[in-house]
């Protein structure tokens, strides 16, 4: 699995955020921002919303650290979509 993280993005990019290739459907872990519509990071996941560190770069993991120290300050909680953009 590639980890890929989309940092910000728009909410009508996120419908194509982090294309991974794996059989089933795939998933990302969102944190949108509370305070600046249309920004966020996404991070893959799988269905249960674990995120896999060993496959995020070394930017992707200080963005994902970032974001989840951030839930409440800056970011909504994290929510886990499947990768299409629909909630499972």
């Amino acid at each position: 699995m590639s980890a890929e993280i989309l940092a910000p993005v728009a909410p009508e990019s996120f419908d194509s955020a982090a294309a991974i290739a794996c059989d089933g459907p795939t998933f990302e872990l969102r944190f949108t921002a509370l305070f600046n519509p249309g920004r966020g990071y996404a991070f893959p996941c799988d269905a249960q919303g674990r995120v896999d560190m060993d496959t995020l770069s070394e930017s992707a993991r200080t963005h994902y650290f970032y974001a989840r120290a951030m839930v409440g300050a800056e970011f909504h909680f994290p929510a886990k979509v499947m990768a299409g953009g629909t909630r499972p």
